[in-house]
């Protein structure tokens, strides 16, 4: 086909997700020509397969175990959870997997969206092979921003395919409570499921390759919830490796590495993820298909000045809420190169085009029962990074807001102190309630907020939140 000015723009991003929306929505507001391309739905996976559905399955199973926790309303919610309802929730928060809101929204920000396979075709061009196989060629003047994310990762069972594993997608989307599920893994997505489907009304076998739970987090971490997913029912299985799966006659066989049989309805595995490079066409402009891509801190893609990365697929910090953050430098980044060149660029540490926050300060929120929230380092990860610092910890049942919220609150706070800056390196909560606590500790760690500053910082009472003046006072005392 013949090239024409129409498929010429400033800029092109490929993938339509959170970041990929927030890339072109921050390119448009500084008045360039964006085009933005999505083989699949616009929104991408945090909308359709990842945090609306989970967050929705989850919010009445954390509602509930509160109610459970709180007198005078505890002897109403013993009974099972309403699952069809649950899961109409759930399709409502996905819109029922349609995308036409989405979109209206990127055509009001003034970017043209084309449907289909977007690859790279050699610098700043990208090919785009729409549904109908139609071909296009994009041109971009200043910049391609690759968006396309993150898939599960599963491992190299022989057979796998034949079993129909769920991934993270099946499990999020899923249209009946399987009577018994296994889960392998234990990360974020291992852990929320297995809560959400437990509470449903699966039998919930999981299996972990290490020692624990969320074993990123703080050590104590893992180990409330998994508590917490023991008591509620589920067979909790440590060290143990799935050595074999197989589906028999509709039922699925997973034999671990010490020869115990298990069966169930469905097997999740979540066991990782893997870049959505592939089939890029990065080869076109000298990169290994199938690799993350390496970025410096205003996103752009390592020996390429016109290629940028964002969201999961540099590796950096995978999540959907530090993604978006990414697109916000990386639109900045783009703008002022466009407009002023490499001069133009605030660079340093915290500045308008570098994504600092995805060394110092990544927060997270797990939405299990308990909630596990953290930002920042951990002890051992500010001790491996050569700071000199000191973890406090306090039982948050100690805080009279924590008694007020739930009868018999189970809970723990740490907070880790540089004692040479004396300001604080990383915070994590877990407990009922703590997930909306964790943007206060991520201004504290961003700010790098002096210690003696925080004392001033006076937490109303009584709310979970004084736990802020009781890590501070083990600090002092300590």
């Amino acid at each position: 086909m013949t090239e024409t000015e129409s498929n010429v723009y400033d800029v092109v991003v490929i993938g339509a997700g959170p970041v990929g929306e927030n890339v072109a929505d921050r390119t448009r507001a500084a008045g360039l020509t964006t085009a933005i391309v999505e083989s699949e739905l616009v929104g991408g996976e945090c909308s359709y397969w990842a945090c609306m559905p989970s967050k929705a399955l989850l919010r009445p199973v954390i509602a509930r175990a509160d109610a459970r926790r709180t007198p005078g309303l505890s002897q109403a919610v013993r009974g099972p959870l309403d699952a069809s309802a649950v899961l109409a929730h759930r399709d409502y928060y996905t819109s029922d997997w349609k995308d036409d809101g989405q979109v209206r929204w990127i055509e009001g920000i003034g970017a043209d969206l084309y449907r289909g396979r977007g690859r790279l075709a050699g610098p700043r061009t990208v090919e785009v092979t729409g549904p109908d196989g139609e071909r296009r060629v994009l041109t971009a003047r200043h910049a391609v921003a690759v968006c396309t994310g993150s898939r599960a990762a599963l491992p190299p069972l022989p057979g796998l395919a034949d079993v129909r594993p769920w991934t993270s997608r099946e499990a999020t989307s899923a249209q009946r409570v399987p009577g018994r599920l296994i889960v392998v893994g234990g990360g974020v997505v291992a852990v929320e499921m297995a809560t959400a489907w437990q509470a449903l009304g699966a039998r919930v076998t999981v299996l972990v390759r290490g020692g624990g739970l969320l074993e990123r987090m703080e050590p104590f971490a893992g180990e409330l919830v998994a508590e917490a997913l023991t008591e509620a029912g589920a067979d909790l299985r440590t060290g143990t490796s799935v050595k074999s799966v197989s589906r028999e006659n509709g039922t699925v066989v997973a034999v671990t590495d010490d020869g115990d049989r298990i069966e169930a309805d469905e097997i999740l595995f979540a066991t990782g993820r893997a870049p959505r490079t592939d089939d890029l066409g990065l080869e076109t402009v000298g990169l290994e298909p199938g690799s993350w891509l390496e970025t410096d801190d205003s996103l752009r893609v390592t020996g390429h000045d016109w290629l940028y990365a964002v969201g999961d697929v540099n590796h950096r910090a995978l999540l959907t809420h530090q993604g978006k953050y990414q697109a916000r430098i990386a639109g900045a980044a783009i703008a002022a190169r466009a407009s002023g060149g490499e001069g133009a660029l605030d660079s340093g540490p915290w500045g308008a085009h570098a994504a600092t926050a995805d060394h110092a300060a990544v927060p997270q929120v797990v939405f299990t029962d308990p909630e596990a929230a953290s930002v920042g380092l951990t002890l051992a990860e500010a001790e491996q990074a050569g700071h000199r610092v000191r973890a406090v910890d306090v039982d948050l049942s100690t805080v009279a807001g924590a008694g007020l919220y739930a009868d018999g609150y189970r809970g723990r706070a740490r907070m880790v102190v540089d004692l040479e800056d004396e300001i604080v390196r990383g915070v994590t909560f877990v407990g009922p309630g703590v997930g909306e606590m964790i943007h206060s500790a991520t201004v504290a760690v961003v700010g790098q907020v002096p210690v003696g500053r925080l004392w001033h910082a006076v937490p109303s009472y009584p709310t979970i939140s004084e736990v802020w003046l009781r890590l501070l006072e083990s600090y002092r005392d300590s």
